[in-house]
């Protein structure tokens, strides 16, 4: 098992920001253990997420 520290954007246009919809983000990069959104861009509608994930070793 791996850990990685990711930063992920979320365009608020398309996706709606709940704890569900950041969570299957962050899931495409791995099971998620702690995340914060760090900032929200009201210009661009994007919210900005840095997580730290796990993923499982593939050897």
């Amino acid at each position: 098992m791996t850990t990685h520290f990711i930063e992920a954007e979320i365009d608020l246009q398309q996706t709606p920001l709940t704890v569900k919809e950041v969570e299957a983000t962050l899931q495409q990069q791995g099971e998620p253990l702690r995340w914060a959104i760090t900032k929200v861009d009201k210009e661009t509608q994007t919210a900005q997420v840095e997580a730290i994930v796990t993923t499982v070793n593939s050897n």
